[in-house]
């Protein structure tokens, strides 16, 4: 058994491989394209600022220039709608506080007759109050129509393709056979 395992340790002794590295070669001059789409000549970064200066100078033109023709008439509803609740309030208020001056100087002879002081001045406070708000939206809504064109044309110039997608994935479970919801994020090269 010895002499068994002398004789296999000197076969592993005398058991020589030769190894060789890799042959050099000459590399050839390789140039890697990039596959992805370069947009830089179509990204203009004065974009966004242009769209907000048009809906400073108009509201909805800056709209018009990222071509979003239907938000148009979103801008002038919710802005004519707010102005018109400001004017009415507005009427409305100094129709109560002149009512209540001339009761003031003495005269009866206003359509008010049938309301007393007090509610002449709560009249006042209500409609002071609903024109302030009113004047409040038409300020709100010119500044968000000035931020909505400036984000629309920032965005308007991100590549967005088929490479990036989140999508909703209903899949059964494997125990129980019901179905489960998940989100996936597939980004492809």
């Amino acid at each position: 058994m010895k002499q068994l395992l002398y004789i296999g340790f000197c076969i592993l002794l005398l058991n020589t491989t030769n190894v060789f590295a890799q042959a050099t070669t000459a590399v050839p001059n390789v140039t890697v394209k990039d596959t992805l789409k370069s947009t830089s000549n179509d990204i203009d970064p004065l974009t966004p600022a242009k769209a907000a200066f048009f809906s400073a100078i108009l509201p909805g033109l800056g709209q018009a220039y990222n071509k979003k023709y239907w938000k148009i008439p979103l801008v002038y509803g919710a802005m004519g709608t707010s102005l018109y609740f400001y004017l009415d309030s507005n009427k409305k208020y100094h129709q109560y506080r002149d009512a209540y001056k001339r009761r003031l100087e003495g005269y009866s002879d206003d359509d008010l007759s049938y309301l007393d002081d007090s509610r002449l001045i709560a009249a006042q406070k209500v409609y002071q109050r609903n024109r302030d708000l009113s004047g409040l939206f038409v300020i709100g809504f010119y500044v968000l129509n000035i931020i909505d064109a400036n984000v629309d044309a920032a965005l308007i110039q991100f590549n967005v393709d088929e490479n990036l997608t989140v999508r909703p994935l209903i899949y059964p479970n494997d125990v129980t056979f019901k179905a489960n919801v998940g989100l996936t994020l597939n980004y492809s090269f």
